[in-house]
């Protein structure tokens, strides 16, 4: 009877999450229409979200264009042209790597931060404030992090491509002893605008869900310090969780077909 009790406690709770995020989602998106609400908070949570964010999206495209390079020379072992050491860093940032490494890292700085903020607010009843000054907390808090995060992450992620690919090209030229023309053939050869059109809808699917999962948290956080802790480490697990089920969902539905 017990292990029948905790399985039904544990799925009427899986439950009543479900509906509290479906409820969620469904106000957040009646407060997008709201625009003099959100937009003049949108331009700040940018420059907060993406701008601030970009020096790690950076060095984490320059050490995976290098390592792309050197896996890339090392897995060959002369059974291929070396050239094509352009083809395989150009396809796998553009891709696969620039969009994933890059959201894994900003669900923790930008998932994190946003949970944390409005916890905070919701523990210290600034978000109670809100409400009692007639703004809606959606419209006001959530919506224009929402905005930010699914502009900026693929602005980012674009200029990641573009370090990421020129860091795999120094590398080649450096350490491989790669010609810069060698180099751009394997780039070229098979390069498609699709390529880059499909890592940057990734990339902004990424921040929607990572801002959505921090905002979502953060302002069910409860219990003080702890519950706001709680809720920073819940977004950033669940967003990381999320990122991978977007990528595979992509790649079954987009990447798959044009096969």
């Amino acid at each position: 009877m017990n292990v029948i009790e905790a399985t039904g406690r544990w799925v009427r709770f899986r439950v009543e999450e479900a509906g509290r995020a479906g409820r969620f989602l469904e106000e957040a998106a009646l407060a997008f229409g709201s625009v003099r609400s959100w937009l003049p908070n949108a331009t700040l949570q940018m420059r907060r979200l993406g701008v601030d964010s970009l020096p790690i999206g950076l060095l984490i495209a320059v050490f995976t264009g290098i390592v792309l390079a050197l896996l890339a020379s090392y897995s060959f072992t002369g059974a291929v042209p070396l050239y094509f050491v352009g083809t395989l860093v150009e396809k796998t940032i553009t891709l696969e790597l620039a969009p994933v490494l890059t959201g894994l890292a900003l669900a923790g700085r930008v998932g994190a931060n946003i949970a944390a903020e409005l916890g905070t607010m919701r523990v210290t009843e600034q978000v109670d404030a809100l409400e009692t000054l007639a703004y809606d907390p959606d419209s006001y808090l959530v919506v224009p992090r929402v905005v930010a995060g699914t502009i900026m992450f693929p602005l980012i992620v674009g200029v990641a491509m573009i370090v990421g690919l020129g860091a795999g090209w120094l590398a080649s030229i450096g350490l491989l002893h790669l010609s810069s023309d060698e180099f751009l053939k394997g780039a070229r050869m098979f390069f498609s605008t699709f390529d880059v059109e499909y890592g940057l809808v990734k990339a902004g699917s990424f921040g929607f869900a990572v801002t959505l999962i921090g905002c979502y948290k953060g302002l069910r956080a409860r219990g003080g310090a702890e519950g706001v802790g709680n809720a920073a480490t819940q977004a950033v697990v669940y967003s990381a969780v999320m990122i991978l089920v977007l990528d595979a969902f992509w790649a079954m539905t987009w990447l798959h077909g044009r096969s």
